[in-house]
């Protein structure tokens, strides 16, 4: 069907759908449906992440479509999908992947064309820290029902393949123990069965208001992309901003292009504020 709706209506259709509480997913906050000559803005903050993010949306035209391909009737129906759309790219790292450039205070984010975080054939996720066991219950005296129990992990289970790849656990696991932990990330190379461990990246809360996070160490294994060095530093950084830190501190060398700056006394910063255009 050709949409005929003005753009008055889409407007408030969004502001109307988006504005609700909880209108989302978990760590997303809209502050704002904003109207453009061409489109809308959906303004929005992300976890503690201390930025402001928005996404273009373009104003309905020519026919239009839901996500499951079923065609749109109703402004309000357009927005619900909008909507729908966007807590899909948010739960799958909008925010993290997505391309950047500022405009009037808001960090914009474009996924077209976005590239990957990391290296083609490879992937960074979090060393896992707990399991999920299962949980016998019994039930009015006959009835039994099973249940997912989250159980930590041992320190000396905790990161223990990527001990056995040749890499030091001692700091992670000291970090794990203190309770400053703020991110233990592993690297992998993609493939079928028990993708190896290719490298890992520490990070910590480097003071009790946890304004300011360090990098503690970041190590590939020889033969690997230098990319891959790169991919984790910029997740380490991410990871930081979701848990409200305004700076990533280290004594981790060469790290000038990936935007950390020189400090006396040694080592190097980046704020993790958005206050310019990104490459």
């Amino acid at each position: 069907m050709t949409v005929e709706w003005a753009r008055e209506e889409a407007f408030a259709a969004l502001r109307g759908c988006l504005l609700r509480v909880g209108a989302l997913t978990d760590g997303a906050c809209i502050v704002d449906v904003v109207a453009e000559p061409y489109g809308m803005l959906v303004v929005f903050r992300w976890k503690k992440d201390p930025n402001t993010y928005a996404v273009e949306i373009a104003f309905p035209a020519g026919r239009v479509a839901s996500v499951i391909g079923e065609p749109v009737t109703s402004p309000d129906e357009w927005a619900a999908d909008v909507g729908y759309r966007l807590a899909e790219d948010l739960v799958t790292g909008l925010v993290r992947r997505g391309r950047r450039t500022v405009r009037d205070g808001y960090v914009v984010l474009d996924d077209r064309g976005a590239p990957d975080i990391g290296p083609e054939g490879f992937s960074v996720s979090e060393v896992p820290l707990v399991t999920l066991e299962p949980r016998w219950r019994r039930e009015r005296g006959i009835r039994f029902t099973r249940r997912l129990t989250v159980v930590p992990v041992t320190l000396s289970e905790a990161g223990s393949w990527l001990a056995e790849a040749g890499m030091d656990v001692t700091v992670p696991r000291r970090l794990v123990a203190e309770g400053r932990l703020v991110c233990w990330l592993q690297a992998r190379a993609d493939g079928e069965g028990e993708e190896p461990a290719v490298g890992q990246a520490v990070a910590s809360w480097e003071d009790t208001r946890h304004a300011v996070v360090r990098l503690e160490l970041i190590h590939v294994q020889p033969g690997i992309p230098e990319e891959m060095r790169a991919a984790l530093v910029r997740v380490v950084v991410h990871e930081a901003a979701e848990v409200g830190a305004l700076r990533v501190v280290t004594d981790v060398p060469g790290l000038h292009e990936l935007g950390f700056r020189p400090v006396d006394g040694g080592g190097s910063v980046l704020s993790t504020i958005v206050v310019e255009r990104e490459p």
